[in-house]
């Protein structure tokens, strides 16, 4: 056996003892639901090998409560045709808000100052008010008729009042769905018009960057796309004047009688729809089960995550990302949580480290751009700022390379444990990450959540250890969506992810799973470079190239061409005051070979201006190669998904330029 690289962080006998998880599994043997030595690895086996007493237990542990008795746990045996706790009725809000402390904080809505290179400004919201203003702004909704089944959309900023908006809408048993005000009115209704809602809730604007963005006219045209509304709810968050009336209502003000009383539904009745990308094609509607979202995210935050009332959570998100639905979750641990609405980078990269600091957060969730951004710009978080009380340091959105971690622990504090994870909308979680009691190798996400049947497969459906596979969970998660929306026969749900292999849920991520147990996350499948049959990640090139000093960010795709050849080229966007020349090219080329391997060398090094990325940051591999195999951009990607839509064009300018293939 390979004794694999040295770990970065290793758990200490008091960090394993009071782990959350820990306490879970002193819990399972205490009362005879299994018996466990105390060992991560033991207790995730146990999980998946024995799914309907897992989340049994985990449904006993919380407390969750039910409206009526389930008649059993799991029914059916294949995906996608099985039901989770069939006969139950529960409440995602009354168990968020059980036996809180209404003086407590609960939220901290931090928003970028109007004061030109100030810092973050911020109020904070305790349990009584949260609930308060909940149960307020239910009522609105009630009066306008929302009931179980109505659908509620945010047109929002990462706001105290999106959170607001969606707990009221679940509390009568309406579905939320939300996106953020960087969507225009049409890539908004692109989505969110699927969903027929009858209330839209929207914010007069935003400030990023050092800009304040007036949306009101938007939110207007966003509504004459909508013609299901009965009414848009409009609160301030810049201070701009509304004309109320005709289908407009101020939001509810403060100091209302009106009790939160949260309707139970059944346990597969939709919480919410989170929607794809729409990378390649019009973007799906996921639909998520109230039941199967509070028990994975109980799970999730409390068991993963580490949380507990002791906590402050914070992870940079939109409302546009799944992230966000987590980040809300983090209250059902009975966490803190802060919602900030800005850049991460203005006034300057030690804006989120500032928060951290001023908020004494304890678990703090980025990216990997966001951790290159500060390593490139010499931030210095542990020297500049108290982060005493940071515990964890979270990423997500895409593979943390190796170099990342290093410069965490010299940088934010080996004592901090990087939590990197991969999971997605798909199923509103992750399937793999950090826990608490598993050492933290560079470049590895150290195990699979529990409760998730993780496996590597090769083409013909075997197991595949210490070599690339692809990401497959073989048993059922009650996260995993009940449906997609407009797909009443779920035809288009099934191809999506049982299509590969029938009845296991196949996610389209190559993955490498080690001895150790960890993972290596190297990419998506369907953007996978396959260079003379051997396939490769395309993230194992972005973690050599992007710790160059001279690269701000890159892409690289594999292209077929027609009589057989195939091209790969690398596109770089280049940090101020370098060109790339020879000599600069030179240096990426042996970087690659000495960093990946010589199989990884491109064929060819170009300079963009910038790389286009879906509206939560990821990179378009598959619509660029699409491009550049002759695709019409109009057809390949929804411009108002990109944000940036000009760095898309310039890529089928290239491509007409250039007559590539």
């Amino acid at each position: 056996m390979s004794a694999g690289p040295e770990p970065i962080w290793v758990p200490g006998p008091g960090d394993v003892a009071a782990a959350n998880v820990s306490r879970f599994a002193r819990w399972l043997t205490q009362n005879g639901r299994a018996r466990l030595t105390g060992d991560y690895l033991e207790l995730w086996r146990w999980s998946t090998e024995h799914l309907e007493e897992f989340w049994s237990a985990v449904w006993d542990y919380f407390g969750v409560r039910s409206a009526t008795p389930s008649e059993r746990v799991l029914s059916g045996s294949v995906m996608p045709d099985v039901q989770w706790f069939t006969g139950a009725q529960v409440s995602y809000v009354e168990h968020l808000f059980r036996g809180r402390d209404p003086a407590r904080v609960a939220l901290i809505d931090a928003r970028e100052s109007a004061r030109p290179g100030a810092g973050p400004v911020s109020r904070q919201l305790t349990w009584g008010t949260l609930r308060e203003q909940v149960g307020g702004l239910a009522a609105t909704l009630r009066e306008l008729g929302v009931g179980p089944g109505d659908r509620v959309a945010g047109y929002v900023p990462n706001a105290a009042e999106a959170v607001i908006a969606f707990l009221a809408t679940a509390s009568l048993g309406a579905i939320w769905s939300g996106c953020g005000q960087d969507y225009s009115p049409a890539a908004a209704a692109e989505r969110l018009g699927q969903l027929a809602p009858v209330v839209l809730i929207a914010a007069d604007g935003y400030r990023y960057g050092g800009r304040e963005f007036d949306r009101r006219g938007s939110v207007t045209e966003l509504a004459a796309l909508l013609p299901s509304l009965r009414a848009t709810i409009v609160f301030p968050r810049l201070g701009l004047p509304w004309d109320t009336g005709a289908g407009i209502l101020a939001w509810p003000g403060s100091g209302g009688s009106a009790e939160l009383a949260p309707v139970a539904v059944p346990f597969s009745h939709p919480l919410w729809v989170l929607f794809s990308s729409g990378t390649t094609g019009r973007p799906k509607g996921i639909v998520h089960s109230t039941g199967g979202v509070l028990l994975e995210h109980l799970k999730a935050t409390s068991l993963s995550l580490d949380l507990g009332e002791q906590d402050t959570f914070f992870w940079y998100t939109s409302p546009s990302w799944m992230v966000w639905n987590l980040l809300v979750s983090g209250l059902l641990a009975g966490a803190r949580i802060v919602c900030y609405d800005g850049s991460p980078s203005y006034p300057s990269w030690d804006t989120l480290w500032a928060l951290a600091a001023e908020h004494r957060v304890t678990l703090l969730g980025t990216s990997p751009a966001h951790l290159r951004g500060c390593a490139q710009a010499r931030v210095e978080p542990a020297r500049d700022h108290d982060l005493s009380a940071l515990r964890s340091l979270g990423s997500s959105g895409s593979a943390l390379p190796g170099d990342a971690y290093f410069w965490a622990a010299d940088h934010v504090g080996r004592r901090v444990r990087v939590n990197s994870t991969s999971g997605g909308t798909d199923v509103v979680s992750a399937f793999a990450g950090g826990s608490p009691m598993v050492p933290v190798w560079p470049g590895e996400l150290s195990a699979p959540g529990l409760g998730v049947a993780l496996d590597a497969w090769d083409a013909r459906g075997r197991p595949v250890r210490g070599a690339v596979g692809e990401l497959v969970v073989t048993k059922p998660m009650p996260s995993m969506p009940v449906a997609f929306w407009n797909d009443p026969a779920g035809a288009r749900y099934r191809e999506a992810y049982f299509g590969t292999y029938p009845g296991v849920w196949r996610h389209g991520d190559w993955i490498t799973i080690t001895d150790r147990g960890s993972v290596v996350v190297h990419g998506r499948s369907d953007a996978t470079l396959n260079r003379h049959g051997v396939r490769m990640g395309s993230s194992d090139i972005y973690h050599v190239v992007e710790q160059l000093d001279e690269i701000a960010e890159a892409l690289v795709v594999g292209v077929e061409r027609p009589e057989g050849e195939y091209w790969m080229p690398l596109f770089v966007v280049l940090n101020p005051g370098h060109e790339l020349d020879d000599a600069l090219t030179g240096t990426i080329r042996r970087a690659i070979r000495d960093g990946a391997s010589p199989r990884h060398v491109p064929d060819e090094i170009i300079a963009v201006p910038a790389i286009p990325h879906t509206r939560t940051g990821k990179k378009l591999e598959i619509p660029v190669k699409r491009i550049l195999q002759g695709g019409d951009p109009r057809q390949v990607m929804d411009a108002g998904a990109v944000d940036n839509p000009d760095a898309l064009r310039w890529f089928a300018a290239y491509q007409t330029r250039t007559s590539v293939p």
